[in-house]
């Protein structure tokens, strides 16, 4: 695992006052972000996501296409992240039998000044929150859990892999 030092809070001045960070004058490089994260159910709930019996109609692709959206609009739904260039947004989900669960991946490129690693993150909460709402009447105990950022390459600050 590649960890930073520890250093001060961007988003924070001297004041401790939030504010946007000015990313103006950083390179503008190539930046990638995975994140993951899963939604647990009954086992019931699952069977009826592969048949494809879900009223709402089809489970993956809404979440993936919610995923792709929820990582679009991420800028409006955090205070201080910056409206990002998206190269490609990419969200894959993998049902785990055992686990009686979908586990969902997201990956974000850009080049850009800044990282997409808050877009990656949306994309996993937007893609399993579609999940969520769309097989609701079959299982409200479905829990949404482990969401994190994987991976991230590029930037001032380099890459990061997180331990598995």
């Amino acid at each position: 695992m590649t960890m930073n030092s520890p250093q001060k809070l961007t988003h924070l001045d001297e004041a401790g006052a939030a504010h946007q960070v000015d990313v103006g004058s950083k390179e503008i490089t190539r930046r990638e972000a995975v994140a993951k994260g899963s939604i647990l159910m009954q086992p019931e709930t699952l069977a009826l996501i592969k048949a494809g019996q879900v009223a709402k109609g089809d489970v993956f692709a809404t979440a993936r296409l919610a995923g792709i959206m929820g990582a679009k609009r991420t800028s409006d739904l955090i205070p201080l992240c910056h409206v990002l260039p998206l190269d490609q947004v990419q969200v894959d989900l993998e049902i785990d039998e055992n686990r009686s669960a979908v586990d969902v991946t997201a990956t974000a490129k850009i080049t850009a000044r800044t990282g997409v690693e808050m877009e990656a993150l949306t994309a996993v909460m937007t893609a399993a929150l579609t999940i969520y709402d769309m097989c609701k009447a079959a299982d409200r105990s479905m829990r949404i859990q482990d969401v994190r950022l994987v991976r991230k390459s590029g930037g001032k600050s380099g890459d990061y892999v997180a331990e598995e």
